[in-house]
């Protein structure tokens, strides 16, 4: 082997350039007749110097590195073995949210079968102070039920304990997911009021969050909460309703799980039923001239709108009647709808020289929103790629117009798409009897802001409405009976598993964010859904955050109460700690 000064100075110009002038070097010279050899010619001493140094560097760091890590007497007849990580411990449970975009660790994952079960885990984590935030089926893209100090999940409590068909009630354990619980009601003729667009969440987490559906006459899902059943670490299991403790049930029907671990919930049902659906392309101009009209005579209705295009996809649903239905077939089959979507992916793998994986799925089995993400895939960062993206879609949607008909539990459930980064605003625009229009002045500001910062934003962004909620905590609380609010969602997707990529579209998209927020939410009023809102790493930020909190919700109730039922905080979080901080920290 080479002595390592010879090979450093193998790699340099100087001595290329001896080489040059000495064709047939003799291999066996000694360090020193190199160097002299060098000297004779043109090399300034300089140079001679600095390369002498570097070789007592090296040789120097050498010596500590051998006196420092000395090998063991055995070290020359060991095999090389490759380093391997310590493997996790079986205890050790990873929690991730639907979008990765949170995840958490614990030691702590307790799923008790039976109230009971439940009442004593949470009386022995109160009195070990041990942390055990409530998580449902840990869907929320912000992670609100992840805690690495301890969760408790109810998934083994999801039985319906009662149905009250004439009162169209039902009465449910609060790990019951969504689509088990319609499921179970089919039989009695019964449904929920309104859904959100999947049906994978908990019942007790969906309520606790606020989340909603969609419908200027529907408030969010907490309404439809009649009673609870909670469990508390400071006073046991409480019975709240309208009849007892009102001010609590109020409070706690959004309560974010700090309140107490939601064990039963008794909901307000209605009759089963089926929805038309009609799904049409219009534009900004044609939905100012008829949006009044179709928030007050539509049930459903929502807008998608697409950036850098003209397009906005009109979804409005109502009960379906035999005798007013119009022809259900569409203009194209859906293959037809989707051909352009394919051609351009061809297009797009041939112009970034992608060769398909060999596990690659047939292009033509993929769904549209299948095919935007590995469209999307290709540069999600590049504006004009994803203006193209959203030219593809606004054709597919004007080849999908049409109606189609089928229970409301299936209608109103919407594919999003695959793994994203999602924020949603909520605000108030006006009653139902006089809307103010603010809505649609917000998504107007928001076509322009995107266009004039060159956001890459993807399509669709949705905007949804709902009436008020008299749960306080609420997004869309209200003390007025006919206050209607608009929920508006931007995204970017995260259709890559690259990490670097992932971290990319992440930074992109808290700047997208970012400028939302600095632009559009104090003017209009606007506040994150409980289970989109991220809390801000810089101090001040959080400190404004904060004041906003309390200026639009009763914070000092809020913690009041979180102190009375859960004075050691162990069903709190690092998230609900920052966004409601507590004067008095627990012992």
């Amino acid at each position: 082997m080479q002595p390592l000064f010879s090979r450093l100075l193998r790699r340099s110009p100087l001595l290329r350039h001896h080489h040059l002038l000495n064709p047939n070097p003799n291999p066996n010279l000694s360090h020193l007749h190199l160097l002299r050899s060098i000297s004779s010619s043109s090399v300034p001493d300089s140079d001679i110097r600095k390369y002498a140094g570097y070789f007592v560097l090296l040789l120097g760091c050498g010596a500590a590195t051998y006196y420092s890590f000395p090998f063991p007497a055995d070290a020359k007849h060991k095999r090389a073995q490759i380093f391997k990580y310590a493997p996790l411990p079986d205890d050790l449970h990873t929690v991730s949210n639907w979008s990765g975009t949170h995840e958490v660790a614990t030691r702590v994952f307790l799923q008790p079968e039976s109230i009971s079960d439940l009442e004593k885990v949470v009386k022995e984590a109160n009195e070990k102070k041990q942390r055990i935030r409530p998580v449902g089926s840990g869907l929320s893209p912000n992670g609100i039920g992840l805690s690495r100090l301890g969760m408790v999940n109810l998934a083994l409590m999801d039985k319906v304990l009662e149905v009250n068909k004439e009162a169209k009630t039902v009465r449910v354990q609060a790990g019951i997911r969504v689509s088990q619980l319609v499921d179970a009601l089919k039989e009695h003729g019964l449904t929920l009021q309104n859904f959100a667009s999947i049906r994978e969440q908990q019942i007790g987490g969906i309520v606790q969050v606020g989340a909603h559906g969609t419908g200027a006459k529907l408030p969010p899902i907490d309404e439809q909460v009649i009673s609870m059943k909670i469990v508390t670490p400071a006073k046991g299991t409480i019975e709240v309703s309208k009849e007892k403790n009102p001010e609590l049930f109020y409070l706690a029907r959004c309560g974010l799980g700090a309140l107490g671990v939601v064990a039963e919930v008794t909901l307000q049902c209605v009759e089963r039923h089926e929805l038309m659906e009609h799904t049409f392309v219009s534009n900004a101009d044609e939905i100012k001239k008829n949006h009044k009209k179709w928030l007050g005579e539509n049930k459903h209705i929502k807008y998608l709108w697409i950036p850098y295009t003209d397009t906005v996809v009109v979804v409005k649903c109502n009960p379906f009647s035999k005798w007013k239905s119009p022809k259900l077939t569409s203009k194209y089959t859906k293959d037809e709808a989707i051909q352009h979507v394919r051609n351009l992916y061809q297009e797009s793998l041939a112009k970034y020289r992608v060769e398909p994986a060999a596990d690659e799925p047939n292009i033509n089995e993929l769904s549209f929103t299948e095919l935007r993400d590995k469209l999307i895939a290709l540069d999600p960062l590049n504006k004009d790629h994803v203006m193209q993206v959203n030219k593809a879609e606004a054709e597919y949607w004007k080849k999908s117009e049409g109606y189609r008909v089928g229970w409301s539990d299936e209608i109103l459930g919407f594919d999003c798409g695959g793994q994203q980064w999602v924020s949603e605003t909520c605000f108030p625009t006006g009653s139902l009897a006089k809307p103010n229009m603010k809505d649609l002045e917000y998504i107007e500001e928001l076509m322009k802001l995107i266009e004039k910062e060159d956001v890459p934003a993807p399509a669709p962004i949705e905007q949804r409405w709902t009436a008020r909620s008299k749960s306080p905590m609420s997004i869309a609380s209200s003390p007025h009976e006919d206050d209607i609010f608009s929920w508006v969602g931007i995204i970017m997707y995260l259709p890559t598993m690259d990490v670097r990529q992932r971290k990319d579209i992440t930074e992109e998209f808290f700047h997208y964010r970012h400028l939302t927020q600095s632009t559009l939410w104090d003017h209009y009023s606007a506040f994150e859904h409980w289970a989109k809102i991220e809390v801000p790493k810089d101090k001040e930020e959080l400190s404004e955050l904060q004041d906003r909190l309390r200026k639009r919700f009763p914070v000092d109730a809020f913690n009041k109460a979180r102190k009375e039922l859960d004075p050691n905080r162990i069903l709190s979080n690092a998230k609900l700690d920052k966004l409601f901080p507590l004067l008095e920290s627990p012992q």
